[in-house]
């Protein structure tokens, strides 16, 4: 079995701006949808630049989605998933797949878990068998449960507890949301993944994993009648399940200012990280969900305004980046982030981000700054179309968070239609004192 990873918000930008973007040249996804008698919505999309085909699996079920005492569970599932069924032998789904000279993954976020093959052309019905084969008919032998739990465990010393900047944004994550789940950490907390059972994960598979709660995006070298053939022969038969409707709790307004401070001995740079609670595309000020993601290209990146202030101007910094991902279905975050050049002091370097921050809330951003960023957008997704993963990567994840295809398509003219003004306006109301949460990654031994 391939490694799999966790998807982190702020990974999804990129796919965003090719989202919003990709529909408008020349209709780049094109896609085409269908609905199955049982609920299971189909989106193909047509790429025949090369003989092979992705097939993705996506379940509107995260770690957002997991009761309280049982973070990790949307993860321990995850693995479980490629524990087999009556009809494959654990792994065997896997080792499928990489004889045909295909590859297989597997990702959880906090709002979906998604799976993916890719193939030749002419195997699709191969991996769309054993795909649905795992939807209904997964194996719970109660040896699998015990030895996963113990390589999740594994998995987060390696991600999280050896890292000293993933443990800050674990730690930041849980300070800026002080009543939402996406306060916890995708992968759980140590404690409570040693308390996953055999019981819970049985639940949660019978909670969330049902056709009627799921998006099948296909994409490449095939036909969109091709397609629903295979799928009603192989996911037809399942039968829709009675699935909850998402109930999260609201995060409050905030009302201070907040700072973690991680100390340790590895840390060779210090670096300071600030984040902002935002509004997302389908939760708060939504308004400002387009102007955002136009800042985040005009304020970062090699070009960007922070990158330049920071570490070419002034040389207080190694690297400098900013961030944004409205793909969520609650509340987002804004951030910045820099590390400190040797000899630097971090609290030089966090008061210069602040009076970048600063200057860039009393004088806003030009009109010339906001087409120069609708620019390296529209470039970018022309040169991500030839990718065959991105399509449904983008179109599932925007899926998953409550978007129809009618809405991706559209979001084009929306982002052409951003002003230097409206993006001035969306960092006013969200880059404010009270909304922040500040992390300085330190060398142990600092006083």
């Amino acid at each position: 079995m391939t490694t799999r990873r966790l998807l982190c918000r702020l990974a999804g930008g990129f796919l965003f701006a090719f989202a919003t973007f990709a529909p408008a040249l020349a209709l780049v996804f094109n896609p085409f949808s269908f609905t199955l008698a049982n609920g299971l919505l189909v989106v193909v999309v047509e790429n025949r630049r090369a003989p092979i085909v992705t097939h993705m699996v996506w379940y509107r079920a995260g770690a957002a989605d997991e009761p309280p005492g049982k973070s990790g569970i949307a993860h321990f599932l995850e693995h479980l998933m490629f524990k087999g069924t009556e009809r494959v032998a654990p792994g065997e789904f896997s080792r499928i797949v990489a004889r045909e000279g295909g590859r297989d993954n597997a990702f959880t976020s906090w709002d979906y878990t998604g799976y993916f093959q890719t193939v030749a052309r002419d195997r699709l019905g191969l991996v769309m068998a054993r795909e649905a084969d795992r939807m209904a008919n997964l194996r719970r032998a109660e040896e699998s449960v015990a030895t996963e739990r113990d390589v999740v465990l594994e998995e987060r010393r390696q991600v999280v507890d050896n890292l000293p900047s993933a443990r800050l944004r674990e730690q930041m994550n849980a300070t800026m949301f002080l009543n939402h789940p996406y306060g916890r950490p995708i992968i759980g907390w140590e404690h409570e993944i040693r308390a996953l059972t055999r019981e819970d994960a049985l639940t949660w598979y019978r909670t969330w994993y049902a056709p009627n709660n799921a998006v099948l995006v296909v994409a490449g070298d095939v036909a969109a009648g091709e397609v629903r053939a295979l799928a009603e022969t192989h996911y037809g038969p399942i039968p829709a399940r009675p699935v909850p409707v998402r109930a999260r709790p609201a995060e409050p307004v905030p009302q201070a200012a907040r700072r973690v401070a991680l100390r340790d001995e590895r840390v060779r740079q210090p670096s300071v990280s600030r984040q902002y609670l935002a509004p997302s595309a389908r939760r708060g000020d939504s308004v400002h969900a387009y102007p955002l993601q136009v800042l985040a290209d005009i304020a970062g990146g090699q070009a960007g305004r922070f990158h330049r202030a920071l570490v070419i101007d002034r040389q207080l910094a190694v690297s400098a980046g900013v961030g944004y991902d409205p793909d969520a279905f609650d509340m987002a975050v804004f951030s910045f982030s820099a590390t400190a050049r040797p000899g630097v002091a971090i609290e030089a370097l966090e008061a210069a981000l602040d009076e970048e921050i600063a200057a860039l809330l009393r004088d806003g951003v030009e009109a010339a700054d906001v087409a120069r960023a609708q620019s390296r957008m529209r470039d970018a997704a022309i040169l991500a179309r030839d990718a065959l993963g991105t399509a449904p990567r983008a179109i599932g994840s925007e899926m998953m968070t409550g978007a129809t295809i009618e809405q991706i398509e559209s979001w084009p003219a929306r982002i052409a239609a951003v002003s230097a003004a409206e993006v001035t306006a969306a960092a006013r109301a969200v880059l404010r004192e009270e909304r922040s949460v500040t992390g300085l990654l330190l060398p142990r031994g600092r006083p």
